[in-house]
């Protein structure tokens, strides 16, 4: 039952809500337009924003949803190594010729397990920034870097590692972001 859920959790992450959505409603692989991205924000800026809205809380829950895999198959698997395999899964999907999204939403699913009040101190940054700023690339990642600093706070070693390991990760794929917003070229979610 371990492997299973270690399958699973994998198999979770995987699922691409914004390619299922995006073909199976409005006829469209998101994969050819815009960014190429699977995940929310493309799907909003190709779809609108009710198949983004749509796709970011579905990404959201199958964060949390694999985190509580070995609680609802009653496994002894770390809840953690859960979520590793579902974010892995939403930025490697075995469904999508392992591309898929930035993984954003699904860790924010993965912490919203882990430290619910670490996911609300990063959604205020994420807010705040996106007022300010139009970027969702830039409010991601400042919203990442939110949520280490609170771990550093709050947390214990584990969570802070974690956080750092997917605050990191949010950077590093979001690094051709960081370029266009330098260049003045990146996408603002309103214009």
């Amino acid at each position: 039952m371990n492997i299973l859920t270690l399958i699973l959790s994998y198999l979770i992450g995987s699922i691409s809500f914004a390619l299922v959505i995006g073909k199976m409603f409005y006829k469209k692989d998101i994969r050819g337009y815009g960014s190429g991205n699977l995940g929310a924000t493309n799907t909003y800026r190709i779809l609108g924003i009710k198949a983004g809205v749509i796709v970011a809380i579905a990404d959201i829950l199958k964060g949390t949803f694999a985190c509580l895999l070995p609680l609802i198959l009653s496994t002894t698997v770390n809840p953690i190594l859960c979520g590793l395999l579902a974010i892995l899964g939403h930025i490697f999907s075995v469904f999508a010729r392992f591309k898929g999204g930035k993984a954003v939403a699904t860790s924010t699913g993965v912490f919203l397990f882990l430290t619910p009040s670490g996911v609300f101190a990063g959604f205020v940054v994420f807010l705040l920034t996106l007022l300010i700023s139009k970027y969702v690339s830039l409010s991601s990642m400042l919203a990442s870097i939110a949520l280490f600093i609170y771990s550093l706070i709050f947390e214990d070693k584990v969570i802070i590692a974690l956080s750092i390991l997917i605050s990191g990760s949010v950077i590093i794929l979001h690094r051709q972001n960081i370029q266009r917003i330098l260049n003045g070229t990146e996408n603002k979610i309103v214009e």
